[in-house]
């Protein structure tokens, strides 16, 4: 057994001091925010693709009017900037933290899809930093590329018990692997990548086995991964290429890479993705911190829109 208790301790010591260092830009999840029901869309195609963007913008403008009228100002704000006529969102729910999945770029036509997986903290409320990022990608990917922010489940706070387990990642799982057999039925020959940012990448690896036949992804990019919860990248049971990387000033790099039996629950999620017994792809993220790999000129930018453009030779390695 050795000194397991004392190895869980420091490591839930260790996620929970970051996460008080790095402060939270979540707000509250506003669970008591009232909000209309989702639009019911069916199943969408290439055909009602535009029907369902602007079904999507209307239920977003009616929450906003009640969450103003309940005095929930800054949700209100962040629903009508949602609900703007140049928003195209293929999911959305104002309900509760929300869930949403907003397309950047032709959907219908696209080559190639990118789809960014976020980590702790991201809410509607929050939601504005998460679609930068998506931003930042899109404008270096080009006219035949699309981006979806897909924040299709309740994320964990970065300071909580959440997120240093498996729980919400695989309620997450079945819901990503549906969403990306949905984006088949509307692009059916685009080849698809999935961007999993820090608790992110334990949702992708989860839903990993699952990712077949019409679900099927090209490429699985764990950035700032605080690990899988798999002891290697063939362990995560995918074809696709698994990618890894790490900014030289991200603070997950100080959270121990182990994982423990506590009552029951696996605590922690095990090798880290950027080390060579993992075998994933590592590739140069440059000096970057945890929230840094969309940023504009960066290296991690270049390379991820490389690896969703299928220029694999290109990819700069550490």
């Amino acid at each position: 057994m050795g000194n397991w208790p004392g190895r869980v301790r420091r490591a839930l010591l260790a996620l929970f001091v970051t996460g008080a260092v790095v402060v939270p830009v979540s707000a509250a999840a506003h669970p008591d925010v009232p909000a209309p029901a989702p639009a019911r869309l069916g199943t969408v195609t290439a055909a009602t693709l535009e029907r369902a963007y602007e079904r999507n913008r209307a239920t977003a403008a009616r929450a906003a009017d009640m969450a103003d009228a309940a005095g929930f100002l800054g949700r209100a704000r962040a629903l009508r900037a949602i609900a703007a006529r140049d928003r195209t969102f293929l999911t959305f729910d104002a309900r509760g933290a929300g869930r949403a999945a907003e397309v950047l770029g032709d959907l219908a036509h696209a080559d190639r899809i990118a789809v960014l997986v976020p980590g702790s903290d991201t809410s509607l409320d929050t939601y504005g930093r998460f679609r930068a990022g998506a931003l930042a990608l899109h404008d270096r990917l080009g006219a035949r590329a699309a981006v979806v922010a897909w924040l299709g489940y309740g994320t964990p706070t970065t300071i909580g018990p959440a997120v240093t387990t498996t729980g919400r990642a695989e309620a997450a799982a079945p819901a990503l692997t549906a969403f990306v057999r949905a984006l088949r039925t509307v692009a059916p020959g685009s080849s698809v990548t999935l961007l999993c940012h820090s608790y992110g990448s334990v949702v992708c690896a989860r839903a990993a086995p699952g990712l077949t036949g019409r679900a099927a992804v090209c490429d699985l990019v764990l950035l700032g991964s605080p690990g899988t919860g798999a002891d290697t990248a063939a362990a995560l049971g995918t074809r696709a290429t698994v990618w890894a990387a790490r900014g030289a000033d991200d603070w997950i790099a100080g959270v121990p890479h182990t994982k423990a039996d506590v009552l029951g629950t696996t605590v922690g999620f095990g090798t880290d993705p950027v080390s060579g017994s993992f075998g994933a792809r590592v590739f140069a993220a440059g000096g970057g911190g945890h929230s840094d790999y969309f940023r504009s000129g960066s290296p991690s930018l270049a390379n991820i829109t490389r690896i969703v453009l299928g220029q694999d030779a290109e990819v700069t390695h550490v």
